[in-house]
């Protein structure tokens, strides 16, 4: 594993902390500022916008700019941010800092997602984004228990502290062991395979998406400008692969905004955003009241939550590396069967929440099939996106709009009276809208018709 990855991990653990330890931390933040708990929850909420906000501002505004640079300034902002919190002498300040160390999160994992998959081979290109993503659903496990035990102990400003020192670890590791090379691509060859599939897959035969009659003999079954004709129809969706050998420095990729912006064009990026919206959508309009669902319905005591979100939290890192794993191996077929199994498994949960066995089972396969599909799409976008850092930035937003999107629904659901186990079934509608969309995206993909037409003006 290039080390490059370990120094991107280590800051993917870092923001994660960042975004859930605050959770753990907020009766001390409020208690330390004398503001309400409504005031205190602006530190959860100020932060998810900001991430919305600086996925897209910051990947557009530094388009241009090498991605290991880029890299760098993010980390630094977010070590700037974690240290305003540290010291902050009033709540606005304290706010301010959230606000800033939450602007690097989308487009350190977007640009980052790039960076990770550029050092490896193509065929291990989303097992280099899951290893990046490990360091964050990491944090998802450990973020509220460090925050809680930290702040017991030592008080609320020691964990910012500590985050801080984390940051500067993965600004000196992204430093030192990533190289300047590191996110430049190059054009797909007709050697390459297919988006979704991989260049090792045996036989190259989907068994759930049947592939196209010319996709034979290894050729990229997507049309291509010369195949459609001229006037700009459709776009050419040849993604653009990491270099062939790791350390071989590429072109560079797609710069300036007008460049990042064109990546939009394709129909198959549109269809992957939505179908990662959907897939957060329907984890987080399950997740966002799962502890009602613990104490209300399957009959634990509110002590209990902790330790059961953590068993959530391990399900999201297995999901996370195994999805990795498959999507290299046929990327579609893995994404398709990732969000099938979060359907099935919420509406299973939704049934068998009664039990208290069941839901300790199917919580941590919950966390299984709703992180599996993460890897997989964010190489899938940038992929149709000719590498473009701004839909790998969006593919973040995307997952933050989903967020918003579950959480509101689910709650809907349970103001309708329709109960504690509703959010499950909220959830499953939703990641089945999403399974639909896959599958379509993925016969489209197959089809050198239909597979990337640009969206009609």
């Amino acid at each position: 594993m290039p080390s490059g990855l370990v120094a991107l991990a280590l800051g993917g653990f870092g923001i994660g902390l960042t975004e859930f330890l605050i959770a753990g931390l907020l009766p001390q933040v409020a208690s330390s500022f004398t503001v309400s708990e409504a005031a205190a929850g602006w530190l959860i909420s100020g932060y998810a916008l900001s991430v919305a906000v600086g996925a897209i501002a910051l990947t557009a505004a530094t388009a241009r700019l090498p991605r290991k640079q880029v890299l760098l300034g993010l980390v630094a902002l977010f070590v700037v941010g974690n240290l305003l919190s540290a010291i902050a002498p009033n709540y606005p300040v304290m706010l301010l800092g959230r606000i800033v160390a939450a602007l690097c999160h989308g487009s350190f994992f977007g640009i980052g997602s790039l960076v990770a998959r550029s050092l490896v081979a193509p065929e291990k290109k989303s097992q280099a984004v899951a290893i990046m993503f490990a360091g964050l659903t990491v944090a998802n496990v450990l973020g509220v228990p460090f925050g809680a035990l930290v702040g017991e102990r030592w008080g609320w400003r020691a964990a910012f502290w500590a985050v801080t020192a984390i940051g500067v670890l993965a600004l000196a590791g992204i430093a030192a062991l990533v190289p300047a090379w590191a996110g430049r691509v190059r054009p797909a060859t007709a050697t390459d395979p297919a988006p979704g599939r991989s260049a090792t897959g045996a036989g190259g035969t989907n068994p759930v998406l049947p592939r196209s009659a010319t996709s034979t003999g290894g050729a990229d079954p997507l049309p291509s400008r010369s195949a459609t004709g001229t006037g700009g129809a459709a776009f050419d969706p040849a993604p653009l692969q990491p270099a062939a050998e790791a350390g071989e420095p590429d072109p560079a990729p797609p710069s300036g905004l007008r460049a990042q912006v064109r990546a939009f064009r394709s129909w198959q990026v549109w269809l992957t955003l939505t179908a990662t919206a959907l897939s957060y959508g329907g984890m987080f309009g399950a997740f966002s009241y799962i502890a009602y669902t613990f104490t209300e319905v399957s009959g634990f005591a509110p002590a209990d939550v902790a330790w059961l979100l953590m068993v959530y939290g391990v399900g999201l890192v297995v999901g996370n590396l195994v999805g990795g794993r498959a999507a290299d191996r046929d990327r579609d077929r893995a994404l398709v069967l990732a969000l099938a199994g979060l359907t099935l498994t919420l509406a299973l949960f939704g049934l068998l929440a009664g039990s208290a066995t069941a839901s300790v089972v199917l919580v941590f396969v919950m966390g299984v099939t709703g992180f599996a599909s993460v890897p997989g799409m964010i190489t899938r976008v940038t992929d149709y996106a000719h590498g473009a850092a701004l839909a790998a930035s969006a593919n973040v937003s995307a997952s933050n709009v989903g967020n918003a999107l579950g959480a509101w629904l689910g709650g809907l659901a349970i103001t309708a009276g329709l109960g504690y186990t509703s959010p499950l079934y909220v959830g499953a509608g939703i990641a089945l809208l999403a399974t639909v969309v896959m599958v379509i995206a993925a016969r489209q993909a197959r089809s050198p018709q239909v597979a990337d037409r640009a969206p009609t003006p």
